[in-house]
């Protein structure tokens, strides 16, 4: 298994706060028709977002998947990991939308133009910094 250390995690959490902070940013303007509603949302969830990923990051770390006691780096745990990401984001979107709008409704619209958007830039996140080895103490590639 790849020693994987904190500074990989925290590299990885501000990349992916940037990608999906931009796309929540755009989501949430198109929708509400205010780009200033869709500055707050997205910045509220700079701080919510980076603390639930990175804590997303080190229970996957955690998690072994694999039958011979190596962890699955696959396309499949990449999937699982897009999935449940996708759960506890769309969430926190939600709520946030819904407190800094008033709207439910807004919150449920802006949650759920993102699972679409997000599931799509997580996956190809994660492809990425698959490839990618940094912070990476000892790497076996398959």
């Amino acid at each position: 298994m790849a020693d994987v250390s904190y500074k990989r995690h925290i590299a990885k959490t501000i990349t992916w706060r940037v990608v999906g902070t931009i796309d929540t940013v755009i989501l949430s303007w198109i929708i509400s028709g205010d780009p200033f509603v869709g500055l707050k949302i997205g910045f509220a969830e700079v701080i919510t977002k980076m603390s639930l990923y990175y804590l997303h990051e080190r229970v996957w770390f955690k998690i072994n998947l694999s039958k011979d006691g190596r962890v699955l780096e696959s396309r499949k745990r990449h999937i699982a990991k897009t999935v449940t990401w996708r759960f506890i984001g769309t969430m926190d979107t939600m709520v946030l939308a819904w407190l800094i709008s008033g709207d439910p409704l807004m919150g449920l619209k802006i949650g759920f133009a993102e699972v679409i958007t997000k599931m799509l830039l997580y996956y190809f996140h994660e492809r990425v910094w698959y490839k990618i080895d940094f912070g990476l103490l000892d790497r076996k590639k398959p």
